[in-house]
């Protein structure tokens, strides 16, 4: 039976919503973590405990440089959030977990006979421990490798969608001017301004690019909302104002509050348009600040060469 929807009246298909499905899960967890994160940052930022500050990026004065206030910030961010909410229930396919089960166990079964006779040459006889081994495997592969690999595409996918947009969003004035220069006036990022974007700019780099990932990739409505809190704690991460040097998502991903901060700079607004995870596309098409950096002065060299 369709957890996610009941009929509760023969002529018309009303429903209710049960806010613990994965499908719905998927649609307010990552809403609800950014709130939470976001708070917890804002809060040790007004506080400014020491120990803390030695690993802020910008003073407390630099901050006054943002051409928006902490209150307008809220409410784009707010309503971001419930365009998100209200697209994401039109959306609703509604969640069959018995069929779901069903191509789960025949996905494992598919992968334990192409199993089996590998696992019987390598064991050398054919028995019961060779289809209990294979069965296991299949169990992995199904249940941890291949979501594994569908996170890490969904990743590829928003990070080229990301990037593609968001260097557009730089080159193409109009969309700088209408658009994307909203997310500028906060010179000094901070959480809460992560998702602080013109409502346009919004629903096609981060709600599309998130769907988009979703979709193509096939993963289920649980992953989904695993993938998407993911991409939140890192997007409010990558804005949060603060180099934690233990922080996994500081340590283990090059593109971080450092690398993005850069490109709220003015010396670095041209630069670091790779988000929220990898670098690759800046390296790629030489858009990595310090590729960047490092061209100018060879240049600047071979004029000064010439002139002499």
């Amino acid at each position: 039976m369709n957890s996610t929807y009941q009929k509760v009246d023969n002529r018309w298909n009303h429903t209710f919503i049960d806010i613990w499905d994965d499908e719905v899960m998927a649609i307010w967890v990552p809403i609800a973590v950014y709130w939470i994160q976001c708070t917890i940052y804002e809060v040790i930022m007004k506080l400014e405990i020491p120990f803390f500050e030695q690993y802020r990026i910008h003073s407390p004065e630099d901050q006054k440089r943002n051409k928006v206030s902490f209150g307008k910030v809220l409410v784009m961010v707010a309503l971001q959030h419930v365009v998100q909410i209200i697209l994401g229930i039109a959306i609703l396919k509604g969640v069959d977990h018995a069929a779901d089960q069903q191509r789960h166990q025949e996905a494992i079964n598919r992968y334990s006979t192409l199993l089996l006779p590998l696992v019987t040459q390598f064991l050398g006889q054919s028995n019961e421990n060779c289809l209990q081994l294979s069965n296991q495997i299949a169990s992995f592969i199904q249940g941890y490798a291949v979501p594994s690999i569908q996170f890490f595409i969904a990743m590829f996918i928003v990070d080229t969608h990301q990037y593609v947009l968001h260097r557009m969003a730089h080159t193409v004035k109009f969309m700088y001017k209408y658009m994307h220069s909203h997310h500028h006036r906060l010179y000094v990022p901070y959480a809460f301004g992560a998702l602080y974007n013109h409502p346009l700019e919004g629903f096609l780099l981060d709600t599309c690019g998130a769907a988009l990932a979703f979709e193509l990739t096939g993963m289920s409505p649980r992953l989904g909302m695993y993938f998407f809190t993911f991409s939140t704690l890192k997007t409010v991460n990558d804005h949060c104002g603060y180099y934690f040097p233990w922080d996994p998502l500081t340590a283990f991903f090059g593109n971080n509050v450092i690398y993005h901060d850069i490109h709220h700079q003015p010396h670095g607004i041209k630069t670091n348009f790779a988000q929220p995870f990898f670098t690759f596309w800046d390296k790629l098409l030489n858009t990595e600040y310090h590729q960047v950096m490092k061209a100018k002065a060879e240049a600047k060299a071979k004029l000064v060469e010439k002139s002499q």
